[in-house]
């Protein structure tokens, strides 16, 4: 379909809502080329390289509804411009860092402002565009937000080879200060459905999380007997035991839990969850093998992922449109299945002294696989409740992918330093990559809770090629 029949206005929206979230989704991945070269310059540890991104991914599941809530009430186009301008002036307090603590707390502020942006660039999309052209516009937005993430891994490779690794976060700035004004000026106001803020759950989740991944992250380093990390994971329950009882009882929760009730909503979010920590845990690892072990450069590392990557722009377009002919759960067991293979299968090849070209066959296969299961999980977490419920259910849904992949991140890489971590290099990526195929295994065996039908239709959710994001 083409733009025919939508406004000089409507296109400035899908442009300016689509700059927003390339930004956004380009800073999920373009680091992950990076993180060697990030190690020696700054001489970071396996810890240090994990907040790198986490820190990142964790404000920005932390906040994403809280911000959307905030752009329902204070307006979305405001909003959406603050959260473009805290990402851009992260950016530059990432690229100015000069010890590792600094980049973390950077790219802290940086999740924030990506917490902002993303949500509130679906909502400026569905004001602006009328119901039987919002497809199309969120179509091409999520192609173009597909295209950021495959090209993450390359970009980030290619800019660290030829400039410096600051210069993928320096090259967001220019971007964010053209878009803000334009955002300003060109984009109407909207606003939602005003809602309470369940600041107490808010925080009660954040703590929780910030606990358990802690102590997880910290286990190898501090000893996992030690009174940090068992104090650490005690208190990460007992506080997420006391979100569970606050969203209980208070009159708007932030995450509803009646909707778990709900079998499909609650088997789709759990295979999200399983699907980004395999798939966010084998990232973290796989690019800085290609450089450590097979002796790649940053950009070349990049492209030798495209075989993995380039599957979530070719597949998963075709999966989606099959997921409503033949519904959710054998896309969602059968990816996973296959991610869960290729996985093992690199974990099994994996040592030094290899060619890259046994890489490519199981890289295919991992990619395969979770580019068919991201648009099922979706499709069934979000198309299992009723139309009203789509808003809170995909901000749900979101906040537990983006949990998946800081969880996964913590386990990769505390089981890759028990084994040994930079000084045993080969062996300690062979068990993350085992951790990632258990993951994933772990995601197919959720995803058989899906129920057995076929997708009604009733509930259309984009099958974002970007979904990682």
């Amino acid at each position: 379909m083409s733009n025919e029949g939508t406004t000089v206005g409507q296109r400035w929206v899908l442009a300016l809502t689509s700059i927003g979230s390339v930004m956004v989704a380009l800073d999920v991945l373009v680091v992950a080329a990076a993180l060697t070269t990030i190690r020696a310059d700054l001489g970071a540890s396996i810890e240090q390289l994990e907040w790198t991104v986490n820190a990142y991914s964790l404000s920005f599941a932390m906040l994403l509804m809280t911000a959307a809530a905030l752009g329902d009430r204070w307006g979305r186009r405001r909003t959406f411009a603050a959260g473009l301008a805290l990402f851009t002036l992260a950016s530059v307090g990432c690229a100015l860092a000069s010890s590792v603590p600094w980049l973390i707390a950077a790219r802290t502020v940086q999740g924030i402002g990506a917490a902002m942006v993303m949500p509130l660039a679906m909502g400026l999309l569905g004001a602006a565009f009328p119901p039987e052209r919002r497809g199309w516009a969120i179509g091409i937005f999520s192609g173009v937000t597909g295209l950021a993430v495959l090209g993450g891994p390359m970009i980030g490779g290619a800019v660290t080879e030829g400039l410096a690794w600051q210069w993928i976060f320096w090259i967001n700035v220019p971007v964010g200060l053209v878009a803000i004004p334009l955002v300003l000026r060109k984009i109407p106001e909207s606003r939602g459905v005003v809602r309470s803020l369940d600041l107490g759950g808010s925080a009660l989740i954040t703590l929780s999380v910030l606990g358990l991944v802690w102590g997880v992250v910290r286990g190898e380093s501090a000893g996992w007997a030690s009174g940090e990390v068992v104090g650490s994971l005690v208190l990460g329950v007992l506080l997420l035991l006391g979100f569970l009882a606050w969203e209980n009882r208070v009159g708007q929760p932030m995450v509803p839990l009646a909707f778990f009730r709900e079998r499909g909503f609650s088997a789709g979010n759990a295979a999200a969850f399983f699907l980004n920590s395999a798939l966010l845990g084998a990232v973290f690892f796989l690019a800085q093998f290609m450089q450590a072990v097979l002796g790649s450069g940053p950009l070349k590392a990049g492209l030798q992922l495209l075989p993995w990557t380039a599957t979530l722009f070719l597949v998963a377009p075709i999966a989606g449109r099959l997921v409503d002919r033949y519904g959710e759960r054998p896309f969602v067991v059968t990816g996973l299945a296959l991610q869960g293979a290729g996985m093992t299968w690199i974990a099994l090849i994996a040592e030094p002294g290899m060619r890259y070209s046994e890489f490519v066959l199981p890289l295919i296969v991992a990619g395969c696989g979770v580019s068919m299961a991201m648009p099922a999980t979706q499709s069934a977490a979000i198309g299992s409740l009723p139309r009203e419920s789509v808003g809170i259910a995909s901000g749900i849904f979101g906040m537990m992918r983006q949990l998946g992949g800081v969880a996964g991140v913590a386990v990769a890489a505390a089981v890759f330093a028990s084994a040994g971590g930079y000084q045993s290099f080969s062996t300690g990526f062979t068990r993350a990559m085992v951790v990632s195929g258990v993951l994933s295994l772990a995601g197919a065996l959720a995803g058989l809770g899906i129920t057995a039908r076929r997708s009604t239709g009733e509930v259309k959710v984009p099958q974002a090629v970007g979904e990682m994001r």
